[in-house]
């Protein structure tokens, strides 16, 4: 059987409980090519559900024209979502609400621990950027991957940390129901059957 073309389930389709949120911070998902094909990604919930966020496939020689644009042309302040010894906690930047200042670009590595590591060590055009981090209390509610480590959020959490830090919290609430939703579907529908409420 066939899933929905949206949302992707089988045995209970949730296109309507999908929120359309207008986001004033910019996504850009940099997503590793093995990413694409993966059924437990939860970059495509952020695809989904906001106003200004895009997929951008990493590769390995050649850096994403687009996205190198919109960093050259100072159209956005951007900032690479990452933890090191040089990234400076989301809490610690103040973003200003007016229209004459540049909207953040929130750059997120879409792909395993091991592969955003791999992006970073190959990307020069990477090491470059303001990079951030978040600091994370809450546990993940991401269980569709083994070997999850403690204090790592998915993607789809990440996102909504940082609409949470950025003055957000209406819309990351509306995002993190969404996914909270869609893992409780998913368990379902791989199992064979319909969510029951």
């Amino acid at each position: 059987m066939e899933g929905c073309s949206r949302c992707g389930f089988v045995h209970q389709c949730i296109c309507e409980h999908i929120p359309s949120i207008q986001n004033s911070a910019h996504f850009a998902l940099l997503t590793h090519s093995n990413e694409l094909a993966r059924e437990t990604n939860t970059g495509k919930l952020m695809m989904q559900t906001l106003e200004h966020c895009e997929v951008i496939e990493w590769q390995r020689k050649t850096p994403p024209q687009k996205l190198l644009d919109q960093i050259h042309n100072k159209q956005v302040q951007p900032f690479l979502v990452y933890p090191s010894e040089h990234s400076v906690s989301l809490t610690e930047i103040s973003f200003p609400k007016s229209n004459k200042v540049p909207p953040a670009l929130f750059i997120i590595l879409d792909g395993t621990w091991q592969e955003a590591k791999k992006m970073i060590n190959k990307s020069d055009w990477l090491k470059a950027l303001p990079c951030i981090h978040l600091d994370v209390s809450q546990r993940s509610g991401y269980q569709l991957r083994r070997n999850q480590e403690d204090g790592h959020l998915c993607t789809c959490e990440v996102a909504s940390q940082i609409l949470e830090g950025t003055g957000q919290a209406a819309q990351a609430n509306l995002l993190s129901q969404y996914f909270e939703l869609y893992m409780a579907v998913f368990q379902a529908d791989k199992s064979g059957h319909a969510l029951k409420h």
